[in-house]
């Protein structure tokens, strides 16, 4: 079958190949009426586009990628729907990566995704955080980068991010009207921006309360982190009466632990989460968590990336900080 170009639709309507290409790219000295039997006529010949010469011509390959640390919860997959649906729209196509939470392999990701000249990269960090120099390289060569989520404050790049303090502070808060004293707070890894304004929230909260701070244990976001840190506390006969969790994964992981050695959730011990997993409202009893608005995080971050893509690197970094809501279920409420 014939590929149908541009020259055979000016020779079908006898017209210069300058004119057709004006009304495909709908400039304003034709005719209207000129530009629609123009377009018309392609469309009876099956003319379409030819993509590799429209990103010649604009210089770009209406590529973005996106680099997350991993797949195992909800929350990556709906930020990366909220931000394929941004771009999809503006003509871009989405490459989406995971990193296995390492960072030699975030860093091949990222380095694969330049090399194959992506307009712009959309990032969550690992927690092992090592790849600060070179992100601040290729922002210094005008690489559009937005990060979300798991960010650093080092990095001057615009980044979108939920507020971690205030929800933190209000998930630890609703033990603390309770009644619940002994509570724990597991931190995920401590160089990541959100680790240190959950930590602030869980802190100010005891502050508020004018009461002594509860313990801080250095836990991770995985469910294996959860059921490490539960046995040790079950080991060493060290469980206390309420857990404010890193993330959902540690929650849950340290409820199965606790549960296996007859530990009663909430009659023995109290647990709040964070993220609203999928898993939350299905564990038993069911989880209560903070709920982040993983659809307007992704569609915020494209935005953001696209205004950087269009103002060809000129721009000023921003943070744009999203709110959420704490759902309340039966894993943390006191029974009396």
């Amino acid at each position: 079958m014939k590929h149908i170009t541009i020259k055979d639709v000016a020779k079908k309507l006898n017209v210069s190949i300058s004119t057709v290409s004006r009304a495909f790219n709908d400039k304003y000295d034709i005719k209207e009426e000129t530009k629609n039997l123009i377009l018309k006529t392609a469309k009876e010949l099956g003319y379409k586009p030819n993509p590799i010469a429209r990103k010649l011509s604009q210089q770009r390959s209406f590529n973005i990628g996106i680099v997350v640390p991993e797949f195992n919860t909800n929350f990556f997959p709906e930020v990366m729907l909220g931000a394929q649906k941004v771009l999809l729209d503006e003509g871009y196509q989405v490459l989406v990566m995971q990193s296995n939470s390492s960072w030699e392999i975030e860093r091949k990701n990222v380095e694969t995704l330049v090399d194959n000249m992506v307009d712009g990269l959309i990032i969550s960090l690992t927690s092992e955080i090592k790849n600060n120099e070179y992100y601040k390289s290729l922002i210094a060569s005008k690489i559009p980068i937005v990060f979300f989520n798991r960010t650093v404050e080092e990095i001057a790049a615009s980044k979108v991010l939920f507020d971690d303090y205030k929800w933190a502070l209000f998930a630890t808060e609703h033990l603390i009207v309770q009644g619940y004293t002994d509570i724990v707070h597991l931190t995920g890894t401590v160089n990541l921006t959100l680790t240190k304004n959950r930590l602030r929230g869980f802190e100010d909260a005891f502050r508020k309360h004018k009461m002594p701070v509860g313990k801080i244990i250095s836990c991770g976001f995985t469910m294996e982190d959860g059921e490490r840190i539960a046995q040790e506390m079950i080991d060493k006969n060290q469980i206390p009466r309420a857990i404010f969790a890193a993330n959902d994964s540690c929650a849950i992981g340290a409820m199965t632990i606790f549960k296996k050695n007859g530990v009663t959730i909430p009659n023995d011990i109290a647990i709040v989460g964070f993220t609203e997993s999928s898993l939350a409202k299905h564990t038993h009893p069911s989880l209560t968590s903070v709920e982040q608005p993983t659809n307007d995080i992704g569609q915020t971050t494209a935005k953001l990336l696209l205004d950087q893509i269009n103002n060809k690197g000129l721009f000023v970094p921003q943070t744009i900080i999203l709110n959420g809501r704490l759902n309340i279920r039966d894993s943390s409420v006191k029974i009396k």
